[in-house]
């Protein structure tokens, strides 16, 4: 019987050594890749939500890696932005400049989250809904999309709504 290799889809470390963004510590139950950016106000103001899910999921088998796809994050203000954001030690950063995991997950927004257990996406999309639209944000969220999505991974059942619209800052826009 032929084996056929595993996927890979290559990104860099902030050292911009090639580094495999599906590779994960034996145990992993999910890798959860949240799209962000340094400038991106929105992602900005999910800090603490995604400190929160990373709090409650990484001790049952979640890793998670932020994602920077916009080529003009260099890696000094990549460090000062988790700096101030509060997310150094919590998640390792990588830089997809050519936009290979953006491609592989089909995320469009920062912030996005995308989820990837099993070798395949099974969620992509918003954090919470707490942003209806860019410049309508509500209180506080109704829905918890990722948090939701996560619980069901590690539940065995599937996630029930594998995919639902972010809103934020175009990573189409990093291109220009």
């Amino acid at each position: 019987m032929l084996s056929l290799p595993l996927l890979a889809v290559l990104v860099q470390s902030l050292s911009g050594a090639p580094v495999d963004a599906l590779q994960a510590p034996a145990g992993t139950k999910a890798i959860v890749f949240l799209f962000t950016s340094t400038d991106c106000p929105i992602s900005n103001r999910y800090a603490p939500e995604v400190q929160r899910v990373v709090h409650e999921f990484s001790r049952q088998g979640v890793v998670f890696r932020l994602v920077y796809p916009n080529a003009a994050d260099e890696a000094g203000a990549i460090r000062e932005h988790m700096a101030a954001f509060s997310y150094g030690g919590a998640m390792e950063a990588l830089r997809d400049p050519a936009h290979a995991l953006v491609r592989f997950t089909k995320a469009t927004i920062t912030p996005e989250a995308a989820v990837v257990a099993g070798g395949r996406v099974v969620y992509r999309g918003r954090i919470d809904d707490r942003y209806v639209d860019l410049g309508v944000e509500r209180p506080s969220p109704t829905a918890h999309d990722l948090a939701d999505a996560l619980a069901a991974i590690l539940a065995g059942k599937p996630v029930p709504h594998a995919t639902t619209q972010a809103v934020g800052c175009f990573i189409a826009d990093f291109a220009r």
